[in-house]
């Protein structure tokens, strides 16, 4: 049995690396997020400090916010590389664009290249955005969100204190409370990932030799790399899933841990 943060995730490219220890279990990195975005060396932008919704589109471009009044926006996939923003005839390399009606609401922000944050999305510091992710109308950071590099975080989905690895996506509906999403994880529209137990206490990690105590009052779930739900998914506090995992539509998923390649059903 094998329950380190490397049994489910190839870290070697992720920015955010430092926070798991290779001999650690995944959720002691949920134990130290706060602490990491304490000590994060914060980008100095001058985000807009007015209440509401943005009243025009910014571009953010090498720490500096534009007026897109006279940028050209071409609105492609950021996820590939394709949102392009131009000023007359020369393209402004690793813009992001925050659309009209976005929310920001206080606290430390860091934005990477080729971000799209779309009108509606609501987002609470602090919240890290890596390169070419996508925070899509109606997304809801609630704070201590580390979004990875060409991640999705989808319509009407709500993010809090969680961790995404580059290319998990979370499209449509989902709620995601003190959770992990490996690489290239993907969540069915609709799937919900439980973090508070009705009887109150720590989580527990059920495994074979016996229950794991996750120190945590507040754990959702894990999903190593390229593990998948399916539509309307539910997993319990605690589930732990391993790499290239699947939890068909309309499922409930145990808590505690799923070896790598399982099929809940």
């Amino acid at each position: 049995m094998n329950l380190t943060n490397a049994s489910f995730f190839d870290l070697s490219r992720y920015a955010h690396a430092s926070l798991f220890a290779a001999e650690e279990y995944p959720w002691q990195a949920l134990a130290r997020l706060k602490a990491y975005m304490a000590e994060y060396p914060w980008p100095k932008i001058a985000w807009p400090q007015t209440p509401g919704p943005l009243p025009a589109t910014l571009v953010l471009h090498e720490t500096i916010l534009l007026e897109a009044t006279d940028l050209t926006i071409e609105f492609g996939d950021a996820t590939k590389g394709k949102l392009k923003v131009f000023r007359g005839g020369t393209l402004l390399k690793g813009a992001s664009v925050l659309m009209a009606g976005v929310v920001l609401a206080g606290g430390p922000l860091s934005i990477g290249k080729g971000v799209l944050v779309e009108s509606g999305a609501f987002i609470k510091g602090p919240t890290i955005i890596g390169d070419q992710s996508e925070i899509r109308q109606g997304a809801y950071l609630r704070g201590h969100c580390l979004v990875g590099a060409r991640c999705v975080v989808g319509h009407v989905t709500e993010v809090k204190h969680a961790i995404f690895l580059d290319d998990a996506k979370a499209g449509h509906f989902a709620y995601l409370g003190d959770s992990i999403l490996g690489n290239e994880v993907n969540l069915g529209a609709g799937t919900k990932l439980a973090n508070l137990r009705f009887t109150g206490g720590d989580v527990l990690v059920k495994t074979p030799t016996g229950p794991i105590g996750s120190g945590l009052r507040k754990f959702g779930a894990i999903l190593g790399d390229k593990a998948q739900t399916g539509c309307n998914a539910v997993t319990n506090p605690g589930t732990v899933l391993g790499r290239k995992s699947i939890v068909l539509p309309n499922t409930t998923a145990p808590s505690g841990w799923h070896t790598n390649n399982s099929l809940i059903r």
